[in-house]
């Protein structure tokens, strides 16, 4: 985090002070909360200008240089131990006017902090450490070494988090589901696929830095704030959600804790145009989103958040700092992934069962989108069927919800709704050509003289893209494509064609027992994946409706 503190320069003073009287440096250990720490003030050389005997403020100056400091706190525990608790705080003075020396040897004026005149900054890099804890922390450090904790009591408004990371080290032979195709990660990346609306990331990669194949060793999903509240609607810090290994995971012993990789969330600052302050509130809320999404992720996975015990039981690597247990978010949020796939799928549907179905020009643009990729513009299209843009456009407004405008560019709003229309758009050439071989194959049917229910059976069974045994006197399966799931027990339509499709078989004087046998596979048009079900069990539940 960047702490900025613009009541003058007493802190910079007072530490400049200590290390002169400490011979250079200055350590002593502290407790906290029952916690041995130990804490180093030490300096670096600076690249800020000398001033001179006068600020340009008009505050004096006595110091012959100008000089960094860094304060090292550290938690101690046994060397043995693998996690560590730690930060480093940069303290360096701040005044209206200062100039720095850049590597090349130009100098140009530091531009300070709204409102602030003199101060100083301090930036702090830790780890393992909760949020909360880096300001309590940086004041009892202060004060173990002889410096005014007051000092640190009230950042200012300018201050900011730049970083922060929670995570979990599970055992590695139960992080599969996390990092997996079909995984949490994975779908977050796939439902909230469209850089030109919300920023979205996705990496995955599975070789280290040797060329090994390491599975999940680094598999990350990045999510703007617009993406991160589809996925978490309580939700507006941008987030990084990860699997990764260290670098040399493979080669390490099997009892070395770090062979086992990490889950974590972390906040990037980076991916938005807000900022997070370090009040208690804001400090709160990135744990408790960095949590939720931690824990969401991991329950997603089917990984239990609360092992027997609370100890670090499997399937956690157990941490010396850390206990593994779930802490104050006894039901942690789902993950929304189910809705948005719903609520993409609905989007799909509601499209393309639409009054007067699909327009030739609508149908155009999704072929043309599907295999495009996406990265094309109104006039490209029209070019391409040689359409007027106009039309296309009115074309692309109707499909508002399938479509991404944005600086002159059109692409479908997800991957997984281009996947939706390239099945849906599969099926209707495939339910064409069943059709069209359906009335081929009445038409030839009747030149042979077929009398009128057994032509009406062979129609009925093209259509629906029958399978039968080798020599015709049984079905093996009927497809009967997308249907309609209205109804007490929602597979009515399935019912009315099956009574269709028995009709004719029994009227050609075939046995029913054989129709009833067949596999019927169809797809409900409220969800997603086909269903296959026995024509029997269906035609059953017919007589309960």
């Amino acid at each position: 985090m960047q702490l900025n503190f613009s009541r003058g320069l007493d802190p910079y003073f007072a530490a400049h002070a200590v290390v002169r009287q400490s011979g250079g440096s200055r350590e002593i250990e502290f407790s906290r909360d029952g916690e041995t720490w130990l804490a180093k003030l030490y300096y670096q050389s600076s690249g800020i200008q000398h001033p001179g005997g006068e600020l340009p403020t008009g505050t004096e100056w006595e110091l012959d240089q100008v000089r960094e400091f860094r304060v090292k706190v550290m938690r101690r525990g046994d060397e043995d131990e693998p996690g560590q608790q730690s930060f480093n705080a940069h303290l360096r003075p701040r005044w209206k006017g200062m100039r720095v020396e850049k590597s090349n040897g130009e100098t140009t004026e530091l531009t300070l902090p709204a409102g602030m005149r003199e101060g100083v900054n301090i930036r702090v890099n830790g780890s393992n450490i909760r949020p909360t804890r880096y300001l309590p922390l940086l004041r009892d450090a202060a004060r173990a070494l002889d410096l005014n904790p007051d000092y640190f009591i009230e950042p200012d408004e300018t201050s900011t988090v730049r970083d922060a990371e929670r995570y979990v080290r599970l055992l590695e032979d139960a992080s599969g589901p996390v990092h997996a195709r079909d995984g949490p990660l994975a779908k977050l990346g796939h439902l909230l696929e469209n850089d030109r609306s919300g920023y979205r990331k996705v990496v995955q990669n599975d070789t280290d830095g040797q060329g090994n194949d390491v599975p999940g060793y680094y598999h990350t999903v990045t999510l703007g704030p617009a993406r991160v509240e589809e996925a978490w609607p309580n939700h507006r810090l941008p987030k990084e959600i990860k699997h990764y290994r260290a670098r040399h995971a493979e080669s390490l012993d099997e009892d070395n804790p770090l062979q086992h990789p990490k889950v974590g969330a972390s906040y990037q600052v980076n991916r938005w145009d807000g900022s997070l302050g370090v009040t208690d509130d804001d400090l709160a809320r990135l744990e408790r989103e960095l949590d939720e999404a931690l824990h969401s992720v991991l329950r997603e996975a089917g990984i239990p958040l609360d092992p027997p015990g609370g100890d670090g039981s499997p399937p956690y690597q157990p941490d010396p700092y850390f206990p593994a247990e779930i802490g104050e978010h006894v039901e942690p949020p789902k993950l929304n992934l189910t809705q948005l796939e719903s609520e993409q799928e609905h989007v799909v549907i509601r499209e393309l069962s639409k009054t007067g179905g699909v327009s030739p020009v609508e149908g155009e643009v999704i072929e043309y989108l599907l295999a495009d990729g996406g990265t094309s513009s109104a006039a490209d299209i029209a070019e391409e069927h040689g359409r007027h843009v106009g039309s296309v456009r009115r074309a692309l407004r109707r499909m508002d919800d399938l479509i991404d405008r944005q600086y002159g560019e059109v692409a479908l709003a997800s991957n997984h709704i281009a996947e939706m229309l390239h099945s849906a758009v599969s099926e209707l050439r495939d339910a064409s050509s069943r059709l069209s071989e359906a009335t081929g194959e009445a038409l030839m049917s009747a030149t042979r003289g077929l009398d009128e229910t057994t032509s009406a059976l062979r129609t009925w069974l093209a259509k629906h893209d029958c399978e039968t045994e080798s020599r015709g006197e049984a079905i093996k399966k009927l497809r009967l494509g997308e249907v309609d799931p209205s109804g007490r027990i929602g597979y009515q339509e399935v019912q009315e064609k099956l009574r269709e499709g028995l009709a004719y078989w029994t009227d050609a004087d075939r046995d029913p027992a054989a129709f009833k046998n067949a596999s019927v596979v169809f797809r409900r048009s409220d969800r997603r994946s086909p269903q296959v079900m026995d024509a029997a069990r269906l035609l059953e539940l017919t007589e309960h409706v």
